[in-house]
């Protein structure tokens, strides 16, 4: 998949590619950078049969996760290393089985020690989940 650099440092941009395809989580459940500018992000995945949940619905821990990692790597745009210390996320709608489900988060506030971050996840043009996310901030990314 080719990832949109919407304007960032391209060795930030080269940096957080690279982080991403060796992150084993996202390896494990397939999810994948498509875009990423100045605290924006955004993350995708096609849900697969080991996505879902004894309903047959796409898991609300893969759509946690997505959103986590939009929102986690709209920090990192910034050159900031952050971990979730805190996270709400409210579930709107189901997803199924063979959607690509799309993740698309942004800093709100980028403060000294806390980052605050929204993100939207969405099922083709369906919004099926609306969280939001603090960030403790670890220090800069050093390449």
């Amino acid at each position: 998949m080719n990832v949109i650099n919407d304007g960032i440092d391209d060795k930030l941009f080269q940096y957080i590619q690279k982080s991403i395809a060796e992150t084993p989580y996202y390896q494990v459940l397939s999810i994948s950078l498509s875009r990423i500018g100045a605290g924006i992000a955004e993350v995708t995945v096609t849900s697969i049969v080991e996505h879902t949940n004894p309903l047959g619905l796409i898991h609300g821990g893969l759509i946690m996760s997505l959103a986590d990692a939009a929102m986690g790597n709209a920090v990192r745009s910034l050159g900031i290393r952050g971990v979730t210390v805190d996270c709400s996320t409210a579930f709107l709608s189901p997803a199924a089985l063979g959607e690509q489900i799309t993740a698309r988060g942004r800093v709100l506030k980028s403060g000294k020690s806390l980052i605050f971050a929204h993100a939207e996840v969405w099922a083709g043009e369906k919004l099926i989940a609306d969280s939001k996310a603090s960030f403790a901030n670890t220090g800069t990314i050093t390449y």
